[in-house]
């Protein structure tokens, strides 16, 4: 499983996110996304990406991890796997979160070994590996309502699979929201950025 981490910005209800005086609309829907869309959430999470990023990552590493990793081919194949759920939020006309799921054990030995004793099992387990809210729909309940589907098909890759994520361990507002949603911290790990080495958290649903 490939190892990555989160970056849901933190939903503040008294106002919307702004770009200009431009706020977008609260989703209408969260529902998987189709192979034929890969392109607009890979333009989505190009856009976005960079909000996980630990502050000084370089641009040009930033600019790699998307070109390699966050491709409209990468997207397609995540939308049709098996071992892969791959949801968006939309006001029927634009992409404003995506969120990805996936079975299987971690590449890490730092965050296998903590799953390992926080659930007394070796795996499989499902990975909230990313979600991502657009800017512009920043307050408008786009991450929550994202978040509670998520957490209502983890089960369609594995009844009663342990559900966990990694995210950067200074970022206590995204932690926040993750607690808001049943995860607690059961660990550590760290994780390479471009050569720079960052302490990010280990947290699993319902511990």
């Amino acid at each position: 499983m490939a190892r990555s981490r989160l970056g849901v910005p933190p939903e503040d209800e008294s106002h919307g996110a702004r770009f200009g005086l431009v706020t977008a609309p609260a989703p209408t829907s969260v529902r998987r996304a189709r192979p034929d869309e890969a392109a607009e959430v890979a333009w989505l999470a190009a856009t976005t990406f960079p909000l996980a990023c630990p502050p000084g990552t370089a641009a040009a590493d930033m600019a790699r991890h998307v070109a390699t990793r966050l491709t409209p081919a990468r997207f397609r194949e995540w939308a049709a796997s098996e071992e892969h759920v791959l949801l968006i939020a939309t006001d029927d006309e634009t992409c404003l979160g995506y969120a990805l799921l996936q079975r299987g054990t971690p590449d890490g030995e730092q965050e296998a070994r903590v799953l390992r004793e926080a659930t007394g099992s070796a795996g499989p387990y499902v990975e909230l590996s990313k979600i991502y809210a657009h800017p512009l729909a920043q307050g408008t309940g786009s991450s929550s309502a994202l978040m509670r589907a998520t957490l209502e098909v983890a089960g369609t890759l594995g009844p009663g699979l342990p559900l966990w994520l990694g995210t950067n361990g200074d970022n206590a507002r995204a932690q926040a929201f993750y607690r808001k949603h049943g995860f607690a911290v059961v660990g550590t790990r760290t994780y390479d950025v471009g050569g720079r080495l960052h302490d990010d958290v280990v947290m699993l649903h319902g511990a």
